[in-house]
């Protein structure tokens, strides 16, 4: 019972470190001005894919630990690493602007972006051998609540919190991949 909690909490810090990268940009996109309905929608497809990314990722995960053992392990904990260097120095590159509105193909393309990571995460997670259903519920959910906040933050505030989330998302993630390297 207690490595099924200690695995939930896990995964669910992967999620939000996750879905601090959809929340950033969600609170540019919230600039729009969008409905709430349409804020609602654009949280269900972040999400949407934010749980088809990591499956397609675990699936591969899952092939590579079969076949090459040890070295994938290793490979995972070093993609988390880099995963999250690449994250937090983003972070501080210049504003960037979107030109995509989030409707129809851009919000293909938004919801995408966003979750590239997540294949990378759930290709980790294939390797390590975690739970799938569970983890692909945690990141779903999570995605789909912080595109939902940072959306609606978006429309208040205007871009305050945007810098800070994706570095705290990225910290997270290369503190795990550092953890899947040295067992403490």
């Amino acid at each position: 019972m207690t490595t099924i909690i200690g695995e939930l909490m896990t995964l669910m810090l992967m999620a939000f470190a996750l879905g601090m990268d959809a929340f950033s940009i969600g609170i540019g996109m919230g600039m729009f001005q969008l409905r709430l309905k349409q804020v609602f929608y654009i949280g269900l497809v972040v999400g949407v894919f934010h749980v088809w990314m990591p499956l397609l990722g675990m699936m591969t995960g899952k092939f590579l630990s079969e076949t090459f053992g040890s070295f994938a392990a290793y490979a995972g904990g070093v993609l988390l690493i880099v995963l999250g260097i690449q994250m937090f120095m983003s972070s501080f590159k210049e504003e960037e602007t979107t030109l995509i509105s989030p409707v129809g193909f851009g919000l293909i393309l938004f919801a995408l972006s966003v979750s590239l990571d997540s294949f990378s995460v759930g290709l980790t997670l294939g390797i390590f051998g975690a739970r799938t259903a569970l983890a692909l519920f945690c990141f779903g959910i999570a995605a789909t609540v912080l595109t939902w906040s940072g959306l609606l933050i978006g429309r208040k505030f205007q871009g305050v919190l945007g810098t800070y989330s994706e570095a705290l998302g990225g910290s997270i993630l290369f503190a795990f991949g550092v953890k899947l390297l040295l067992p403490i």
